[in-house]
């Protein structure tokens, strides 16, 4: 076999891991944020400043020690120790904790009760939602991390994309994806639509057309340069901007006529109504079983083109959680009531899941049937309660320490005076060098970014035949030029908009 056609062997058929095993992946990421907080707490207290020495150097090398670096591992070397690798990062997060704690004014059993009850009526910065921003930034960062990772042998194949039926960490990333994007929208914010539904609608088409230009620029640059690619994924000339790009459309046109508030009805009926065709018609077998490629454009993008329902009814579901987290919320309380609702949406979807693969079939991201959109939202659900839960520690442990430096979490709520001024510079200041800010900055480019060094990679690395280190190696240089060139544009103020 040529090795193109080695390498999309390599990535196809394949049935992906378990339900436990993905949502075990989603605390990985919140104790990685809560050990790098308490990293800095640690160095406030014995210090009493911050940046760290040499700045510039010191926290990007912290946040790629910290953030990226278990990431990178605990899907290559170490994924078949997940859960030993997830318990010994939490014993480090509690051992800090502990550390902080006792260290603090509130060391006894009398002044913890206090601490905790008024710190539960604290107020906070309502203007912001950390957590949001962080899981938009690692489910990012997490892709951008697989989709390199994948054409190499220590990427467990059960983490890559399932062939037709099978939840797979990647297949959850794709409707993560689009989850994120749904989560800050427009819509989701409150936005009021200026001028007529018409103008509207013509100024989103207009907004896409970065997504279509990368679209075209990924499809040309693919055949062009005969790099291996996985058919069944979306099709012949379908790849996943085409998707962002008419799923923000299609949503747009939807959320103009339709209330925002309750957009999950609609998701509902739209995913279940698309449910009922592929049990009803010949949908499902044309999907899944008509190889005649060379038919049509319908017939060659079939997965692309069908999926399409699956991902407008998550994106949906987006809007209505991100109208939801955006609420005017002031108290720690009430966020943690938010929290704990989204968890219990998440559990509750969780056993649709379950329900729905053993009466209706199993989940299918090439489908994107409604199994597979009810675990997308469940797992995003779950990934954005333990994300806001990290914030809460940290928002907490800066509390106890007296330290309101460290970014990525909540900050108490403080009336304006001149030392709050001198604050706010210097929290300025330590923003600039966090690598969370950075990416969130530049999300679309460093996703583009990413595709780019890829496809260079295996341009230049049979990825096929590496060892285990050296596949490790590659995967942390190209995460470290990634996260450098969104450092630097961060730090150089830049924020890169194509419209």
């Amino acid at each position: 076999m040529a090795q193109r056609e080695l390498k999309e062997a390599f990535v196809s058929n394949l049935n992906g891991t378990s339900l436990a095993e993905v949502a075990l992946g989603s605390f990985l990421s919140p104790v990685c944020l809560v050990n790098r907080g308490l990293i800095l707490i640690l160095y406030y207290q014995a210090k009493g400043i911050l940046p760290l020495p040499l700045p510039l150097i010191s926290h990007l090398l912290l946040d790629l020690s910290v953030l990226i670096l278990p990431l990178v591992v605990s899907c290559t070397v170490l994924s078949s120790v997940l859960l030993q690798v997830t318990v010994s990062l939490i014993f480090v997060a509690a051992s800090m904790f502990c550390y902080i704690h006792r260290t603090s004014s509130y060391s006894s059993a009398q002044h913890t009760q206090n601490a905790v009850s008024s710190f539960l009526q604290s107020h906070v910065q309502f203007d912001q939602v950390p957590f949001v921003t962080l899981f938009r930034v690692f489910v990012n960062v997490k892709t951008v991390i697989s989709i390199l990772a994948v054409d190499f042998p220590v990427f467990p194949r059960r983490y890559a994309k399932t062939e037709t039926y099978g939840t797979g960490v990647m297949d959850f990333g794709v409707g993560a994806y689009v989850f994120a994007n749904a989560l800050v929208c427009p819509e989701a914010r409150r936005k009021n639509i200026s001028g007529s539904k018409i103008s509207h609608i013509a100024k989103q088409l207009v907004s896409v057309w970065p997504l279509v230009a990368l679209g075209m620029g990924r499809l040309v640059s693919v055949k062009m340069s005969n790099y291996h690619e996985h058919v069944t994924e979306y099709g012949v000339h379908w790849n996943f901007f085409f998707t962002l790009a008419i799923v923000r459309v299609v949503a747009s046109i939807l959320l103009t006529v339709l209330p925002a508030k309750q957009s999950w009805v609609f998701a509902l009926l739209m995913s279940g109504f698309y449910q009922f065709a592929l049990e009803t018609s010949q949908l499902k077998a044309f999907i899944i079983h008509n190889n005649d490629r060379e038919r049509d454009f319908l017939h060659a993008n079939k997965e692309g083109i069908f999926s399409i329902v699956g991902y407008v009814a998550i994106y949906l579901t987006g809007v209505q959680i991100g109208l939801y987290v955006t609420q005017p919320r002031s108290r720690v309380r009430e966020w943690l009531r938010a929290l704990f609702t989204l968890l219990l949406g998440s559990f509750i979807l969780y056993a649709l899941v379950c329900t729905c693969q053993t009466l209706l079939e199993p989940v299918s991201r090439r489908l994107a049937n409604l199994p597979f959109c009810l675990w997308s939202v469940a797992q995003s659900l779950f990934f954005l309660s333990c994300l806001g839960l990290a914030d809460t520690v940290l928002l907490f442990s800066k509390q106890t320490a007296g330290c309101q430096l460290v970014l990525s979490s909540w900050n108490l709520h403080k009336a304006k005076a001149d030392s709050d001024k001198v604050s706010d510079k210097k929290r300025g200041e330590v923003e600039k060098l966090c690598l969370v800010q950075a990416v969130s900055r530049n999300q679309l480019l460093f996703f583009l970014l990413a595709n780019v060094m890829t496809g260079l990679t295996n341009s230049v690395v049979d990825t096929l035949s590496c060892s285990s280190s050296f596949s490790v190696c590659v995967l942390l240089l190209y995460m470290f030029i990634n996260c450098f060139v969104i450092y630097v544009l961060h730090l150089c103020g830049i924020t890169v908009k194509f419209w």
